[in-house]
């Protein structure tokens, strides 16, 4: 049976007469609404958000809506965390083995090593100087032979190269110079099946001169240490050697490849490159692990732009999904809008209590992601072993990324901007369907009520 809409008002003032003026002489004031984000508005938005049987399809999207804001927040966290950790351990480990800046010789031999890493000492910043001897070679074992890089150290410079000194595994580094041995990572260890004390043969295709041409230079030497830096590329590519030993092995004499510079602040190459190129009084070449590195790390840079602007649209697709959700709700709940517009309520009221509604379903979301990606970043390690022995293959393969870990760091600026971004997105959606429901005319909502 069609019911008046002329007598809605009458009964609603019957049922509450508390709302009926009390001085009937003087003219009814004009509603002025319920204070913004009032206890009733939050009572309203609570019972809307509850799942009921008609509006089980309702629940779903913004059951969606959740999972999607949680799961692109989560996943944006752990990426970051990710590609942070492996740029940081990246530099770590580069910088661990190479000296910040490089400097090779110029028209003449680096006869006057000792001098010239005397002087560059002395300059404000830096760490430490270590000169050394470096050359190609072919190493060899009782399983098979690989190209290798040879580098004479000193055995007082051995503990600057931290990456060396403090990872060795096996053997020790004391009295290096003495020992006549080499020390080797423990992936060119395994590859050439040699352990401690076992033999290697090195073969340098530049030996000694003789009347029918060059002949290779071929030494069996002893290993005295087995180290392990963590980047796969140093594992299996370096042999560290004395440094009279490296001269003697390729022919220079009394002098050094290149002497590298380890400085304080690894950013601050650029301004300490003048004062080093002044202490060095001679004709140098030097380079920074900025530009010897800086395709890597470009691309690295690249690459973690792009996957945070991919990734980003899952959380705007989840933002689209309340759009949809809200929109759907306002439709549902048309009747019962307009009941609260005779009522007293507000357009404000009518669009903070849909704004309520969305911003609850995005705020939930992004704190329950946030919360799930800090904790997949801090136990990521044991996620990767654990996905690696339950699927039998290796996760983080060290041939392919490098690192024999997954590392992850978390950045607080990059992490509450995940947040933001989620929120903001989250809330931007609400703004229309909230409008709408505000706009909602009661007469039409009511008319074949």
């Amino acid at each position: 049976m069609v019911q008046s809409t002329d007598s809605l008002p009458a009964r609603v003032a019957e049922r509450h007469p508390a709302s009926q003026p009390t001085t009937p002489a003087k003219a009814a004031a004009p509603p002025t609404g319920t204070r913004a984000f009032s206890r009733f508005e939050w009572l309203i938005a609570g019972r809307y958000l509850r799942a009921r049987r008609r509006e089980a399809f309702i629940s779903v999207i913004a059951g969606f809506s959740f999972i999607g804001i949680m799961l692109g927040v989560a996943t944006l966290i752990i990426v970051m965390a990710v590609m942070n950790g492996f740029r940081a351990q990246l530099i770590d480990k580069i910088l661990g083995l190479n000296g910040h800046l490089i400097i090779q010789p110029i028209d003449t031999s680096l006869t006057d090593y000792a001098a010239v890493s005397e002087r560059i000492s002395g300059v404000g910043g830096v760490i430490s100087v270590v000169p050394l001897v470096e050359g190609q070679a072919l190493a060899s074992g009782s399983n098979t032979s690989s190209g290798v890089i040879v580098r004479g150290i000193r055995d007082s410079d051995l503990p600057k190269v931290r990456g060396v000194a403090d990872n060795v595994k096996l053997g020790t580094l004391e009295n290096f110079s003495v020992s006549e041995g080499i020390a080797i990572g423990t992936r060119l260890a395994a590859a050439l099946g040699v352990s401690i004390d076992s033999n290697v043969t090195i073969v340098s295709p530049r030996g000694n001169i003789t009347p029918l041409g060059v002949t290779p230079r071929i030494k069996a030497y002893p290993v005295v240490a087995i180290f392990e830096i963590g980047m796969s590329e140093y594992d299996s590519s370096f042999v560290f050697m004395p440094f009279a030993e490296a001269q003697a092995y390729f022919n220079l004499d009394d002098e050094a490849s290149a002497i590298e510079v380890y400085l304080q602040n690894p950013d601050s190459v650029d301004a300490l490159r003048p004062a080093i190129e002044e202490a060095a009084e001679r004709q140098i070449l030097l380079s920074d692990w900025q530009q010897r590195n800086s395709t890597f790390f470009s691309a690295l840079q690249v690459e973690r732009n792009v996957m945070f602007l991919i990734l980003s649209l899952i959380i705007l697709i989840a933002a689209l999904n309340i759009i949809s959700g809200l929109t759907m709700l306002v439709k549902e709940k048309g009747h019962a809008i307009a009941i609260l517009r005779t009522m007293g309520a507000t357009r404000g009221a009518i669009m903070r209590i849909f704004f309520i509604i969305g911003s609850s379903i995005g705020t939930i979301g992004t704190l329950a992601g946030f919360a799930l990606g800090v904790l997949i970043s801090l136990n990521i390690e044991t996620l990767r072993g654990w996905i690696a022995g339950l699927t039998s293959s290796d996760v983080f393969s060290p041939e392919l990324y490098f690192l024999s870990q997954l590392p992850a760091e978390m950045d607080a600026t990059e992490t509450i901007t995940v947040i933001v971004m989620a929120l903001a997105l989250s809330f931007l959606a609400t703004i229309y369907p909230a409008w709408r429901a505000a706009r909602l005319d009661p007469v039409e909502a009511l008319r074949y009520e």
